[in-house]
């Protein structure tokens, strides 16, 4: 975390000021479309540089709640646990039905159910028992988390048999430990990863012949340095009963269209998110490190501000994430119902929602998919799928995202502004014009952009490239200049050599002559 709520009072507002004044003569008309677009602002926030919550118009819009009689279930769905999207088929953990439900989504309507699966055929036993998560390789073939069954069974499209994977064969694994997988997914190989309870050492990794290869991905170990030399003198029986330092396990994960792996977890406390190592959210590469950028002011673990109200207390609980193909990822959090969205730099694009009642809020989400740029929830509680849709607001962000991906950096500025147009509070709107404007190589522009929202990276970067323009385009007076502090120095100090010897000469001349005019007399 870059900065910190408890900078010095003065000068956040000197910096307020100015940053006021700037952005007053860059963007005149601003203040009265932001005032003109109040109306729009519901339940979505983000954060700005000083860390404050700052209202903003809904990014998403609730467009329907899925229920069991919505789709027509006739046997209800019991604690659904996993939503798995493929293609436009969304697949439904019903763990407590021991079943999967096949969803072919079908425009703006309501899903039909294609398929209900209760079972696979040729192994035993046949019925599923507690199936969590579900995923599809590229080949067609079908891998389903069967808890209760302490397995991962891999069938053909059809459901039939092909191959089980069983608990990782590891001494380092309690002998007792039940093998209960609850999240996988698929690479293109078909080599699965997996998340099974009760195993902290990352994420068991298996070849597609079903050959346990070892775990991958272990979050980082955390612990108070006064804890650890107690540990050092403490008794066997003292040890005993304190905190192990061991890493924490994850809760869900999602493999994006490049192959890398985000995984969340939700055991992020409140001395982690004061000392900055919370870590709930990581990109893992097929070498199990780390790779995911966190250039936003703040980390990414939901909520900065944890209040108790409404009984809901403590960090945001990451439960499940899902990425879009153009990096953005979105998180579940458990704790307060949210939904929190991050670019491919960690700065926060959007967060909403809220645990309730009414449409657009949970009771207790535990999953989260997408389609294009819609989004689907899944409450385990109200045994229901909330779809959300983006508003205008929300598909002008995106259509500046995606221009700007595809590398047409004139129109994602110009979306950005439509943005600013909307929300004139909305930082990233800011930094995206900044960036646009550096790759078309306008960099005093986008130093003033980077400089109204405090973006020390990026306009360090366009610093940079401007002093180096400024140097190329500048060399000759640069050299001239150069040339004359040296050059003339030198003329001076020759010319008054010259003089000294001229001013020496005469004097020596004269008093010779005087000396010869003795001589004669």
């Amino acid at each position: 975390m870059k900065k910190r709520m408890s900078d010095n009072l003065i000068r956040r507002a000197a910096a307020l000021i100015g940053a006021g004044l700037m952005a007053a003569s860059l963007f005149a008309g601003t203040a009265e479309t932001a005032r003109a677009a109040t109306h729009q602002f519901g339940y979505t926030y983000n954060l700005d540089y000083w860390g404050d919550v700052q209202n903003s118009p809904d990014l998403y819009t609730p467009c329907m709640v899925l229920t069991s009689a919505d789709l027509g279930l006739e046997v209800k769905m019991n604690a659904p646990q996993g939503l798995t999207m493929v293609g436009d088929h969304l697949y439904v953990c019903d763990s407590g039905n021991n079943r999967i439900l096949d969803l072919q989504l079908n425009g703006t309507g309501i899903p039909t159910v294609e398929r209900i699966i209760e079972g696979v055929k040729g192994v035993e036993p046949a019925t599923f028992s507690n199936p969590t998560d579900f995923a599809i390789s590229e080949d067609g073939n079908i891998f389903i988390a069967d808890q209760g069954n302490a397995r991962i069974l891999k069938t053909d499209p059809d459901f039939n048999f092909i191959l089980q994977f069983d608990k990782p064969t590891d001494q380092a694994l309690d002998p007792k430990l039940v093998f209960a997988p609850t999240k996988i997914v698929v690479d293109t190989a078909e080599r699965v990863y997996c998340i099974a309870a009760g195993i902290n050492k990352g994420l068991c990794k298996y070849e597609a012949d079903g050959t346990f290869s070892g775990f991958i991905g272990a979050t980082k170990v955390t612990f108070d340095f006064l804890d650890y030399i107690w540990k050092k003198f403490a008794t066997q029986a003292q040890r005993a009963q304190m905190e192990s330092f061991v890493p924490t396990e994850y809760d869900n994960i999602y493999m994006d269209h490049e192959g890398f792996i985000y995984a969340c977890t939700g055991a992020v406390d409140r001395e982690e998110l004061r000392n900055d190592k919370a870590d709930a959210v990581r990109k893992i590469n097929l070498m199990g490190n780390d790779i995911l950028v966190r250039n936003g002011e703040w980390g990414i673990y939901g909520d900065i501000h944890m209040g108790n109200a409404g009984g809901y207390e403590g960090p945001s609980y990451f439960s499940d994430v899902t990425v879009f193909d153009n990096d953005i990822f979105v998180c579940l959090d458990r704790n307060r119902g949210r939904l929190f969205g991050y670019d491919d730099q960690g700065h926060m694009v959007f967060a909403f929602g809220s645990n309730g009642n009414m449409d657009g809020y949970f009771r207790r989400p535990v999953a989260i998919e997408h389609y294009d740029h819609d989004l689907y929830v899944l409450d385990t509680l109200d045994c229901a799928i909330t779809v959300f849709i983006p508003t205008k607001f929300g598909a002008t962000v995106y259509r500046a995202i995606d221009e700007f991906d595809a590398g047409n950096y004139v129109t994602s500025g110009e979306s950005w502004q439509e943005a600013i147009d909307m929300n004139g509070n909305y930082d990233l709107a800011y930094i995206g014009i900044g960036r646009s404007l550096l790759r078309q190589e306008r960099y005093a522009e986008a130093m003033r952009y980077f400089e109204v929202k405090y973006d020390d990276e990026n306009y360090s970067k366009a610093f940079k490239q401007f002093r180096k323009e400024w140097v190329e385009s500048n060399i000759v007076i640069i050299v001239i200049v150069l040339l004359a502090l040296f050059l003339i120095p030198l003329g001076i100090g020759r010319f008054r050599k010259i003089r000294h010897d001229i001013d020496t000469a005469d004097i020596f001349i004269v008093e010779g002559s005087a000396a010869n005019s003795s001589k004669e007399q």
